[in-house]
């Protein structure tokens, strides 16, 4: 994760939770009132966020001090300790929501990313992520896609050309708009182009493109796509991918699964904060 991008996000969540101050915890107890918490998972899942946990209370206060007892990527069960913190207790408690909504948000990410890589073990796809993320999060929830074993697509438009279908309507065909892709693009960068059906993947073929995308096909159909383009690029399948279809879009034989539930529709996972001493 990138330094300074994580603590811009960091800062914008206290901001938003902290405002003024914590006048509960500011009314009831000493700047100096030092105090022991431990997080506790409340639920079985993937863990990720520690270091995003962590950093929440070192721009509190730099003498609230962070032990980790899970590595980030691990699983947990309910009632496992998965880390400490120490020190005052005004900044504990001052950061315990916005450490726990980023530790229970990446979790669940983590979790909803490795439940899916489990069901194609044997497959050589790799699982990715894809844009569908939370405004400002994408770095955070990424991070997590990595940690629950998955892969991540292009971060931002500018990381890599990808013609879709608004691009191939407006432009008139797939040939046109890879031909423009690839005379302003730097020799370096993959062309990727998104397809409905046949004709389409024919055309992106004849065009060259790198990757070819299989937007909404039925695994038939994705097979004989698969077996047509014969590794003349490589293959990613995209469109309402979930735990019940996924296993059969890898036996398609596809290169990459793109699926946009794993950061736009998971369950956070239940972690508590509770002080002890």
């Amino acid at each position: 994760m990138n330094r300074l991008t994580l603590i811009d996000i960091i800062n914008r969540a206290l901001q938003e939770d902290l405002a003024s101050g914590d006048i509960t915890s500011e009314a009831i107890f000493e700047t100096d009132f030092q105090v022991r918490a431990n997080f506790v998972a409340k639920s079985s899942g993937v863990l990720a966020g520690f270091p995003v946990a962590a950093a929440v209370f070192e721009q509190l206060d730099p003498k609230v001090i962070y032990y980790s007892k899970v590595p980030e990527g691990n699983r947990v069960a309910p009632g496992d300790i998965i880390g400490e913190v120490t020190g005052p207790i005004r900044a504990i408690l001052g950061g315990e929501r916005v450490a726990l909504n980023f530790l229970q948000r990446l979790s669940g990410i983590a979790t909803q990313t490795a439940n899916l890589v489990r069901l194609i073990e044997g497959y050589p796809a790799r699982i990715t992520d894809t844009r569908k993320t939370t405004p400002g999060l994408r770095q955070l929830e990424k991070y997590a896609v990595r940690q629950g074993g998955g892969f991540n697509h292009r971060f931002n438009l500018a990381d890599a050309v990808l013609i879709k279908d608004n691009h191939i309507a407006a432009c008139g065909s797939i040939r046109e708009a890879v031909a423009r892709a690839r005379l302003h693009s730097p020799h370096t960068m993959r062309i990727e182009v998104e397809v409905e059906n046949e004709t389409q993947v024919r055309e992106a073929l004849e065009a060259k493109a790198d990757i070819i995308m299989l937007d909404n096909m039925a695994c038939d159909e994705m097979t004989r796509m698969v077996k047509l383009i014969n590794h003349r690029a490589l293959v990613e399948a995209s469109g309402n991918i979930n735990e019940n279809t996924i296993k059969s879009v890898a036996a398609t034989g596809v290169d990459l699964i793109s699926v946009g539930a794993i950061t736009h529709s998971v369950k956070a996972l239940d972690i508590s904060l509770k002080i002890y001493s």
